[in-house]
């Protein structure tokens, strides 16, 4: 199985990315896209299936790009996130002997989404279509939590709408809906707030726009579409992981970068002295000053981007969690400036956090260990948390 969700065939040699297919079976396919030492193929039936295969929950899969991996069970998805994380480490970061560590599995199969983006279509919450922009009506999504999911049926009628996001707290309950879009007549009599988001400020349209969510018994704030985890359990797991791998001490300063609401300053951060974190977005930057005051938890707050927002400090420890583009040369050298003796990297792609550990290995710091968390069952997404020492 490939990093991007497609499983790996071969016609005479050649790679085929095969979309909905699993490892061990023989297909037939159409080659859609060739090139020199691969190609990439449309699946057209299965002619002799992986024991591994079973049957989809939901009715939407294979049509919905929702999902990927419904067709297997989540030990084996983690199995093939595991040698996903493994095989990127080895051929993209070139370190043959990866200590990474077996598939966390936090929180159910199924249920897990706190937060889901939907376009609109025949006045329905939509996804796009796998490898198309086609949209999808959905009437079901089981990867709903029972709160998005009870949102999702009460919503009705969304037609005068663009875009909606769902969000909920899956440890207190709170729901709220932000909008893009004109707004049906029908939303005045949601049971949950309703809000926008203009020239990046938050516009109630009714009740506050905001939600609140507990990780490690610390309540966090979440201001409309500000970044927040979007797995209650997967954050409470990687909070745990990040604090296994700094092993914070009151000598400690701690860096955390691309820091969001404050889930990692909040939670693994406090057995250090002193916490610095860095947030470029604004939504998400007064959230966390917002709840650093709330906890009771003193964190210096910078609202800047990490590569140009911090000079003059020195931390012994950093926690980062970059975008999907990772970290990049500019963020390794603002990161590893002062000398940390150690980073816990948050990396939501593997091809990422390859080629930054290369980067890092350059700048003296040498892959400790990496633990892939499969907060995203169903789909080929993987969160990992790896462990950087200064060598």
């Amino acid at each position: 199985m490939a990093h991007g969700g497609e499983a790996v065939g071969r016609i005479g040699g050649k790679a085929v990315f095969v979309d909905g297919a699993l490892p061990g079976e023989t297909v037939v396919v159409d080659i859609l896209e060739e090139r020199g030492s691969w190609a990439r193929a449309m699946l057209v039936s299965v002619v002799g299936a992986s024991p591994e295969r079973i049957e989809p929950l939901c009715g939407h899969f294979g049509h919905c790009g929702g999902c990927q991996w419904q067709f297997a069970s989540r030990e084996t998805q983690a199995e093939w996130k595991h040698d996903v994380v493994a095989g990127q480490l080895q051929h993209l970061g070139r370190i043959i002997d990866a200590d990474v560590r077996p598939t966390l599995k936090p929180g159910p199969d199924f249920g897990y989404r706190n937060r889901m983006d939907f376009r609109v279509e025949r006045g329905r919450p939509a996804l796009y279509r796998r490898r198309s922009k086609e949209r999808e009506a959905l009437d079901e999504c089981p990867i709903l939590s029972d709160e998005l999911a009870s949102m999702l049926d009460e919503v009705g009628d969304l037609t005068p709408l663009d875009r909606i996001t769902l969000r909920a707290g899956s440890n207190t309950g709170d729901r709220l809906a932000i909008v893009s879009g004109e707004v049906p007549e029908e939303a005045g009599g949601w049971s949950f707030p309703v809000c926008r988001v203009r020239r990046g400020r938050a516009e109630p349209i009714h009740g506050a726009p905001y939600l609140t969510e507990k990780v490690g018994g610390t309540t966090f704030r979440v201001t409309a579409s500000a970044f927040f985890q979007n797995n209650t359990a997967g954050a409470e797991a990687l909070a745990d992981l990040v604090g296994e791998a700094l092993q914070l001490t009151e000598e400690d300063t701690l860096l955390d970068a691309y820091a969001g609401g404050g889930l990692f300053a909040l939670t693994s951060g406090r057995g250090a002295g002193r916490v610095l974190a860095i947030e470029s977005a604004g939504l998400a930057a007064a959230d966390l000053a917002y709840n650093s005051r709330n906890v009771g938890v003193e964190v210096e707050v910078v609202a800047a981007s990490v590569e140009t927002g911090i000079g003059g400090e020195n931390w012994t420890a950093v926690v980062c969690d970059p975008p999907r583009t990772g970290l990049g040369a500019a963020g390794v050298e603002a990161l590893v400036g002062p000398g940390p003796r150690v980073i816990a990297y948050v990396a939501c792609d593997p091809a990422s956090l390859a080629r930054d550990a290369r980067l890092l290995r350059q700048a003296g710091y040498d892959l400790d260990y990496a633990v892939p968390v499969d907060m995203f069952p169903q789909t080929f997404h993987i969160e990992t948390v790896a462990r950087f020492q200064l060598r």
